[in-house]
Parts: C-alpha cells; sequence; structure tokens
C-alpha cells in the first residue's frame, strides 16, 4: 500500500477526529480509579463516543476486537481487552482510544496511574511519555523515519529501558492503519523520508526489562516476556510545511 499523503481540507477532518479522541482520553481520567473494572471503564467510554460525541470507537470489531478501547495493566504492552478486572492500588495502565468521525480516524493513547505507583512503574510511565516526545518533535519534511526511530530507541535505552520490536506506529486516514510502519528504534525498514501531507501515529511501546513480547491465547492481549512492566503514550501526528502538528493534542494541554 502507498503512502496517502492528505490534503488541508482532509487534515482538517482529521483533526476534528483527533480532538475527540483527545476528549475521550480527558473525559475517562476521573473513572481510573481502584475498583472501577476495565470492562466499565470501556462502557464508559463507548457511551461518550456513540452518544455525546456522535463518533464511532474503530476498535470495536476491528479484525474481531470484542471492545471499544484497549485496556493494558501493569505488564501489558498494548491491545489489552477490557473485561472484569479490576484496577488496584499501584497499577500502571493504558487507555487506547481510537475514534472515527466522517470516515476519518483519530488515535490516542495515555498512561494513568492508579493511586500511587512504585517509583520505578512512574519513571517507566515518565521516560514513555518523553520518549514519545522526541520522536515528535523531530517531525518535519525531509526527515528520515529511520533517524526519529533511533533517537527514540535511544533515549528509551539511555534511561535503563528496552524499546517493543514487534509493534509500531502507523500511517492513519481513513483507514485505520495505513503506511507508512513507524518504528521506534533504528532499523533499515524504516527508510521513509517525511513529505507533507503525511499522517501517522507515534507510540513508543517502552519496557521497563527486556524488550522480548508473547501474544496471549486470545490473540490480541500482548505481555513483556519477562512479565516485567510496559509503558506507552500515542498521538496523531500531520507532518506540515516545516514541522508538525499533533492532531490528537487540545488545545492548550502540553505535549
Amino acid at each position: 500500500m502507498a503512502i496517502v499523503l492528505k490534503s488541508k481540507a482532509e487534515i482538517d477532518k482529521m483533526r476534528i477526529a483527533g480532538q475527540l479522541t483527545a476528549e475521550a482520553l480527558q473525559m475517562i481520567k476521573t473513572h481510573v480509579v481502584a475498583g472501577i473494572s476495565t470492562d466499565e471503564l470501556d462502557q464508559i467510554c463507548h457511551q461518550f463516543i456513540t452518544e455525546t460525541q456522535q463518533a464511532i470507537p474503530a476498535p470495536l470489531n476491528y479484525r474481531g476486537f470484542p471492545k471499544s478501547i484497549c485496556t493494558s495493566i501493569n505488564d501489558v504492552v498494548c491491545h489489552g481487552i477490557p473485561g472484569a478486572k479490576k484496577l488496584k492500588n499501584g497499577d500502571i495502565v493504558n487507555i487506547d482510544i481510537t475514534v472515527i468521525k466522517d470516515s476519518w480516524h483519530g488515535d490516542s493513547s495515555k498512561m494513568f496511574i492508579v493511586g500511587e505507583a512504585p517509583i520505578r512503574a512512574v519513571r517507566l510511565c515518565k521516560v514513555a511519555h518523553e520518549s514519545m516526545i522526541v520522536g515528535i518533535e523531530m517531525i518535519k519534511p525531509g526527515v528520515n523515519l529511520r533517524a526519529i526511530g533511533k533517537a527514540i530507541q535511544e533515549y528509551a535505552q539511555g534511561h535503563g529501558f528496552s524499546v517493543v520490536r514487534e509493534y509500531c506506529g502507523h500511517g492513519i486516514g481513513q483507514v485505520f492503519h495505513e503506511e507508512p510502519q513507524v518504528l521506534h528504534y533504528d532499523s533499515p525498514h524504516n527508510d521513509v523520508v517525511l513529505k507533507k501531507g503525511m499522517v501517522f501515529t507515534i507510540e513508543p511501546m517502552i519496557n521497563a526489562g527486556r524488550k522480548e513480547t508473547r501474544l496471549m491465547k486470545d490473540e490480541w492481549t500482548v505481555k513483556t516476556r519477562d512479565r516485567s512492566l510496559s509503558a506507552q503514550w500515542e498521538h496523531t501526528i500531520a507532518v506540515t510545511d516545516d514541522g508538525f502538528e499533533v492532531l490528537t493534542r487540545l488545545p492548550g494541554e502540553p505535549l
């Protein structure tokens, strides 16, 4: 599949979807507390997206995924399926939300800390966030994706953490996952030069231990192989004339 460059009008539509995604993540923040189940979080988000936003939760029924959001707790790297499991004090959880509005996608995720977590868990969440920012701030026409992946990898590893290899960022538009693949580590397969109109996600998955992962029997949930903690943040970004625009950031919200 070729990379699809978006026009200004198309990016305007993607910005709307991105803002709805950001609003959903902001809305759910107060509900992420000890004692709530991830299924309850899913139901709250589903109702907010479908009723308040009059939009569509992209994960629901996507390739058979059964829920409207992904909830990845502690050693779950990504694609955690909401269920009966209740959050407890000290958990860290990634909530990944993708909203479709007028056929355009907005995709973003954030880490949430339940109560008081161990210092290493808090530090992991912080470094994962900073790793994403390192990548985003490099975006402009003419930059190679490989350089961005290399910078993310060096930053995370420089703080004693590892970068997951099996899962990556992706182009996005009217299709949930488009070209290019956005690798968060140095790889010759990441050899794409950025152009104005490209829209993609940056979403490094950072592990407290080793980089290896394992896919669980539900064929969605991905965990760290060594059972160490994992953290991830994600934004959808458009390449502009001389830099970037974060489409999933609310006005006035720090990167």
